[in-house]
Order: C-alpha cells, then structure tokens, then sequence
C-alpha cells in the first residue's frame, strides 16, 4: 500500500511538474507587450502602446524608425504567417509539409512571379522612400527573426527561421494578385463546354453575363471533365493561406450623413484562416500618420485612414488573364508557331526541396505568351501546349509604389495618381475625405485585343490575331469622383462600359450590390452605427425572384402536407439569412439539386467546378425565366426530351427528400443554424491532436452566400455549409467623429497561440460587435501596455 501511495504520490508530482514547466515555456512564447527592447539601426527610441486588442500604436520621431518598429512588432505577432505566405510563389511550401504539396509548390514556381519579381528589384529607385521604409521594416522583421522568441509552430514542424529579404515581399503581392484571378479556374471549363458540347450550350452560360446587372455607374465630376479547372481549385484549395475572393465597399457623402461629414465602409472578403489575415498598426511620427491593415510581409497598409482621409479595396474582378494555344513545329517540339514563324521556347529549370524526400527537379516552357500550363498542371483536358498570358508577369511591377502612395497620400489627387500606376491585380480603389470627397476607382492595366473576341475561352497562339492590341490609359478606366448621387460603392460587379462596352470579367452577380443600392440610395441621415448595422444584413434580394419563377412550374396542389409546408416558409421568405429562419435551408438544397439535374448530366464531372464558380451564380436568375433551354433535356434518359418543369418539380422532390432524411420529417426545424457553420483554421489545425489549440471555432454563424454579411460556402452534396470565407475585416470610418472609427476582424491581432489576442475578437465578430480604431492621442497614452524599443546607439 505504501508503494501504491508513494507511486501515485511521484505521479502527481510528475503531471504537476510538466503542467509549471509547459506553462512557463508558453510564457516565453508569448508577444512582448511591455518592458524594453534594445534594437539597432533607429536614430531615437520608438514608444509603442499596446490597445486592449493588442493594436500597436507605434510613437516615433521619423518614419525610417517608426517602419523598423513596425516590421519588429509585426514579426512578434505574425512570424509563422510571413513564413507561409512568402513561400507560396516561391514553391517553397513542401520544405515545411512535404511531398503533398509538390503539385502547389510547382504550379506557383512556374507561374513567373519569381522572375519578374527579380526584374523589378533590379529597377528600383533605391532612393525612393518606398523602397527606404521598407528595407527598414524588412531589418525591423529580422532583427526579431535574430533575437526574438520562435513561434510555437517552427518547433513542431522541425523549421529554422531564415532572414527576409525584398524579394519575399514581391512574392506576396505576386500570390495576392494571383488569388484574386479567376480565369484560371473558369476558362479551361468553358472551353471544354465549347468544344465538347457545341455553342448552343455555350452561349446560353455566357448570356447571362450581360443580364441581370447592377452596374457601377462611371461618373467625374472631377464530357466534360474540367480537368485543368478541377486541378486548379484542388492546387488552391490546399494552401495554408487565404486566397482573395471578393468584397463590399460604399462611401457615403456629405449630403446622405446625419453629421454632414463623409462616412467610409469596407469589409473585404477573404478566405477565413488562423491567425486572420489583417494585421492593424498605428503609426505616429511629426510628418505623418496612419492607421492601417496590413498583410504580412507588406509595410504599407492596403486599408487605413487617419484624421484626413480613408481608403479600402474590393477585387475588381477584372480579365487579366488570356490563355492561348500554342502550336509546336511539327519536326522540333522545342519551337511553336507564330505568324507563319517558329519561335523558340524559353526553359526555365526548377528544384524543389521536399522534407523528408529527394528534391523535385522539373523544366517549364515558356512562349511569347507566358508558361505552358502542361509543365504545371496535371492533368489537362487536352495534349495541346496551352501559354497562360498573367498581365502580373507581363508589364513593369509599380505595385510597391502604388501601396506607399495609397497611404502617403496628400489629397484625393495624389490618391488617384498611385491607383493609376496598379497593373495588376485589378482592384476598385474606394476614397472618402474630411473635406468630404469621395471617389471609386477601377484600377489595373486593362486592354483591347487585335479583334473582337470571347477571351474567356482559349485563344489562337500561332495566327497573331488574337494579341493584345492596345493598353488604354487610366482616364478611360471605370470610376466615379464626387458623383451627382452623392455616394459610391463597389461589391466586384460589372462596371459600367468602357469604349461602349462592358469590360470582360468574373464580376459577381448582383445580389449585394443591389442590396447596397436599394438600402443607400433613399436614405439621407445616415449615422455610423447604422452603416455598422447595414454590414451585417443577411439579405439576398434576387433569391425571392428565384423562388417565384421555380414555384411557377411546381404542382403545389399535388404536393404532401409537409411538402406544403416548405412550400409556405418559400412563398413567405424575403431571402433574408438568418438563424432561425426556414427557407435558406429549403432554398440552397433546392437551388442545388436545380442546377444538378439542368447541367450535371452534359458536364458530368465538371459540373462539380462549374458549381462553385461566381458564373452559376449568374447564370441561376436567367436560366430560371427560361422556358427553352438546350441544357433542360437530361441526355442520359433515352426516348425522351425532359422540361422545364420537370426538371423543377424533381429537383423539388428530391430536395424534399434529402432534407427530411438529413433533418427529420418536422419542417419547423429545418432552421438554418442547423446546417452552417465557421471554423478559422490553422495549417496545424489538420492534426486531430492539435485542432483544438490552433483553430478557433467551430461556430453556428449568420449570412448567406452573396448577401453584405457574405458567408461564402460550397452548395454540393452534403447539405453541410461549412463557411470558407467572409468579411476578413469591418470598418466604418465617421469623418464627423473620426477618432472613435470602428474596425472587427475575425479572431484576433496575434498569431501566436498563447498570446491573449490570439481570438480575443471571435465572439464579438460573430455578434456583430466593433472595437474602436484609437486615433485619440489622450486615450492611446493610458494604455496599460508599453514596449520601448531602445535605439542601440
């Protein structure tokens, strides 16, 4: 007995041993908020007070030391976010997670970013302060990497830090402006429809990118087996970092507030993660200041204000991208055809390192018009060499430039100066000031072709008629300044015509910019808690029109009482998305199995890309209203031409079914918080052992799919929606009281596990609450938390 008491006795001592000493190592993993700091390469020492989010407010006597103070603090709270996104157009990400993601890793080395990266580093003017502050936020970042604490993350994968260098900040804005395109995942799927199944079917999908519009006005007053697609989202979909998926933005005028000062809105939409995306940081010098977010790795804030003015972005959905098809020389495969002349290919060799494995050599080709895409991406739906033409790669990169412009701006002049100098990604550009302007600005290179053409398809390598022909000046791109209407806005849909057309892109449908409009456009008192309010709307105004149209060709009379009763809740439903309401449940399981039995048949496995694409979001409204569709007969039942509603009325049955199956024969209870949820993950979250530390959630949540509070989700087979994206940031800045602007992201400032900012904002997000952006000096001095980093002298 004596041993047992004494065993258990050591036990306790054991587990209460290792429970002090896992304690006091998370302690050394924690951000340091207070104390000081010795630091080199800064003139005076830099104050810093830590808000009670954990927000620096970064005090300094210039700029340079205020830049290293921020790539110090930034590098504390974020260090394993800047590992993994620098990595990703390097190709470099199976160095930490292994041979799984050798196909990402080859798909991004090949794409160029690299190289032009290179390019634009060769170029600069070492002397403009873009390139001063951030060598200084770069020396900031690894003065940490030498001498701070290592993320708990680089000792569970075995990684060392490396130092940071001005390439790995190019490479961000290279995946960035990747994972806002579209065309890689839409193009190749379309052209097999063209080519498989006919024109017919073709041009019923593209016609809807011309109905049912909301436009951005311009104004100045001053089988298909979707191969190449399918590949593509499974390349993106396994990246340990958000991609850029969409966005609202609207700034108010002076004459629609309550206070007559401009008010500014903007929640850009982004693919959830762990730590969030944003990372805020307030800086004050003499000569300048800014509140902003900012992306890892990058110095200059693509969102912030101060007291003069705010900005923000949106995607702007823009066609950037061409796919060509190249024809090789029939007697050497190492030269294609161009307007009747063989050229050569360019070979670009490539070695991936792989943990735990023999490194991966590959060779891309390269054309005239970019990378062949058969190097990167197995497999494709055709053996003919396809050149992916990226306006990212192709033109002089100013992007860096266009960030310091955008927050160093004096006046709404200099603004529009730095978006004018964006070749890509396309962004819309939002703008509100004290001395109440406003403007939206379409930036990006855009361009015309030599002819008339549909580019969303591939085009002709070897004629030379299918080239660009004309890049046009920034003054005839899309944009509004001080509008007549008193108010702009922009939620990635279709602008307004350039050169009396409608430019080519991947805009949205027009759910929540028509949203944005039928709630703005009225009203003339608008305060900032109310424009906090409208973010959060959960209504989708065309999903009521969707329902009418399929009801129209449903039997009701026919029906089982219960099956009424779900007719009921739809009759009923102002397409709102909340919690406890019915008909979203209903109407997504519907909507599904409609655009199954209509398309899945000629698509076969492409229906499944097809199905989350922003195009079936278009194409839905306008193929509801029609009566004769080729794509309504279902080709595999013989004998026999299907109709419209029969396809609606088995879709209907179907639905019914799934859901009484999935939820129980009571209808009541088919409320929406029962099927979706969010979970913000961690790339160690995978792991079953380590999920509950690293991710934060799961959470029933709010929204819908294409409503302001965009909860963005795949509609498939499950019935589950298991949100994969949504506003990465809320902000509404109030000119009339501009320092209690209001801000919310959707975890937390740090990135480190242990810190108590790591999802300190979780629950006030998914309840709709705001923190305030602190401007106020007073308030910013009675903070609890100061870190002083000492200049080294």
């Amino acid at each position: 007995m004596k041993i047992i008491k004494k065993s258990f006795f050591f036990l306790i001592v054991m587990v209460l041993l290792i429970f002090v000493a896992g304690w006091l190592y998370s302690r050394t993993l924690h951000p340091t908020y207070n104390g000081e700091i010795e630091i080199k390469n800064t003139s005076e020492d830099v104050t810093i007070f830590f808000d009670a989010i954990g927000v620096p407010h970064i005090n300094a006597e210039n700029q340079k030391d205020a830049y290293v103070a921020l790539g110090y603090v930034h590098a504390q709270d974020r260090l394993w976010q800047m590992e993994l996104i620098r990595r990703i157009a390097a190709g470099r990400l199976s160095e930490m997670f292994g041979k799984e993601l050798i196909a990402t890793d080859k798909l991004f080395s090949g794409l160029g970013i690299e190289e032009r990266s290179a390019i634009t580093i060769r170029n600069l003017d070492k002397n403009a302060a873009s390139y001063k502050m951030t060598m200084a936020y770069l020396d900031g970042i690894n003065q940490y990497v030498e001498n701070g604490k290592t993320p708990i993350e680089f000792s569970l994968i075995g990684l060392e830090k490396e130092k940071y260098t001005l390439k790995d900040v190019y490479n961000v804005f290279g995946y960035m402006a990747f994972s806002f395109a579209v065309a890689h995942k839409t193009d190749p799927m379309l052209n097999e429809v063209k080519e498989k199944l006919g024109s017919a079917y073709l041009n019923e999908l593209t016609a809807t990118e011309h109905e049912n519009l909301t436009l951005i006005k311009n104004e100045k007053n001053p089988e298909i087996t979707a191969a190449f697609s399918k590949a593509m989202h499974r390349l993106m979909d396994v990246l340990p970092i958000s991609p850029f998926i969409g966005s609202n933005s609207w700034v108010l005028g002076a004459d629609k507030t309550k206070n007559g000062k401009v008010i500014f809105a903007n929640d850009p939409h982004i693919g959830y993660s762990q730590p969030s995306v944003w990372y805020q940081a307030h800086i004050k010098t003499p000569d300048y200041e800014m509140y902003g977010f900012h992306l890892a790795l990058l110095p200059f804030p693509l969102l912030g204000h101060n007291k003069e003015y705010a900005y923000g972005i949106t995607m702007l959905e823009n066609d950037d991208i061409d796919f060509y098809v190249e024809e090789n020389n029939p007697a050497n495969e190492n030269e294609y055809t161009f307007k009747e002349e063989y050229l050569n290919y360019t070979f670009v060799d490539k070695q991936l390192k792989v943990k735990g494995e023999k490194d991966t050599i590959y060779t891309i080709k390269v054309s005239k018009h970019g990378p062949l895409m058969n190097g990167i991406i197995a497999p494709l739906a055709t053996e003919k060499p396809i050149a992916m033409q990226w306006i990212y790669t192709k033109l002089e990169n100013q992007i860096l430039d266009v960030a310091y412009t955008m927050s160093h701006a004096k006046s709404l002049t200099a603004f529009k100066e730095g978006a004018s100098r964006l070749h890509a990604p396309g962004l819309n550009m939002m703008y509100g000031d004290a001395k109440n302007n406003i403007a939206w600005f379409a930036s990006g290179k855009l361009y015309t072709h030599e002819r008339p053409l549909y580019t969303k398809t591939f085009l002709e390598g070897a004629s030379g008629k299918d080239e660009i022909a004309e890049y046009l000046d920034f003054e005839e791109n899309p944009q509004a300044i001080n509008p007549k209407r008193n108010y702009v806005y922009s939620a990635n849909n279709q602008p307004d015509s350039v050169r009396n057309m409608l430019y080519p892109g991947y805009y949205l449908s027009e759910d929540r910019a028509r949203r944005i409009v039928d709630l703005v456009a009225p009203k003339n008192d608008w305060t900032s808690s109310e424009v906090a309010k409208m973010m959060l709307d959960v209504t989708a105004p065309s999903a009521p029109e969707v329902i009418q149209e399929l009801l129209k060709m449903l039997e009701v009379a026919a029906l089982s009482p219960s099956e009424k009763i779900a007719v009921h809740y739809l009759e009923n439903w102002k397409g709102n998305f909340d919690k406890n309401e019915v008909a979203p449940v209903v109407y997504n399981r519907w909507i599904y199995e409609f655009q199954k039995n209509t398309f899945a048949d000629e698509m076969g496995e492409g229906f499944h890309q097809f199905a989350n694409t922003p195009l079936i979001e278009k194409v839905l409204p306008v193929q509801v209203k029609r009566d004769e569709s080729v794509w309504w007969d279902d080709i595999s039942t013989k004998d026999k031409v299907e109709t419209k509603q029969e396809i609606v009325s088995k879709s209907f049955k179907k639905a019914y079914s799934f859901l009484e199956n999935q939820l129980g024969a009571n209808v009541e209870d088919w409320r929406w918080e029962r099927v979706i949820s969010v979970e913000y993950k961690h790339p160690l979250g995978e792991s079953a052992l380590l999920r509950k530390y690293f991710n934060v959630g799961p959470f029933v949540t709010s929204g819908g799919d294409q409503v302001l509070n965009n909860q963005i989700y795949n509609i498939d087979a499950t019935g589950y929606y298991k949100v994969l994206a949504g506003p990465s940031t809320r902000r509404v800045v109030d000119f009339s009281d501009v320092d209690n602007s209001l801000a919310i992201i959707p975890t937390g400032q740090s990135g480190r596990v242990f810190s108590p900012h790591y999802k300190d904002q979780a629950q006030k997000y998914l309840n709709g609450e705001f923190v305030p952006m602190k401007l106020n000096q007073a308030a910013i001095l009675k903070s609890k938390n100061i870190l002083v980093l000492k200049s080294k002298k």
